[in-house]
């Protein structure tokens, strides 16, 4: 079980690095799975990006889909660091790729 905050070091020049304007982050924790790695490259040449690593152990912590206007998954909770006057900056991310996405579909 991974309790607690671990460090997460993000890709440059992805959906969460935008989103964070960090490429250094520590998130909240508290689950038992884990992405497989050995499954990463074979996920990778099919559009997934791995964008955010745990840099001690390697594993992935956020993912990406090429091509996606907003597609992002992650291991961690961010709903535990989110509150009304200082909402998660992942969920700030969604809602304003929703609000371009509506503008788009409108004109």
């Amino acid at each position: 079980m991974r309790l607690g905050a671990y460090d997460c070091e993000i890709k440059k020049q992805t959906l969460a690095a935008r989103a964070y304007k960090n490429t250094k982050i520590k998130e909240r924790h508290r689950h038992r799975y884990e992405f497989n790695n050995e499954y990463l490259e074979q996920m990778e040449k099919n559009g997934l990006v791995a964008s955010g690593f745990n840099p001690e152990s390697g594993l992935v912590e956020i993912v990406e889909l090429k091509g996606h206007p907003w597609f992002l998954g992650v291991q961690f909770h961010p709903e535990l660091k989110s509150t009304v006057e200082n909402p998660h900056p992942l969920f700030v991310s969604f809602v304003q790729a929703c609000i371009e996405h509506k503008k788009s579909i409108a004109e």
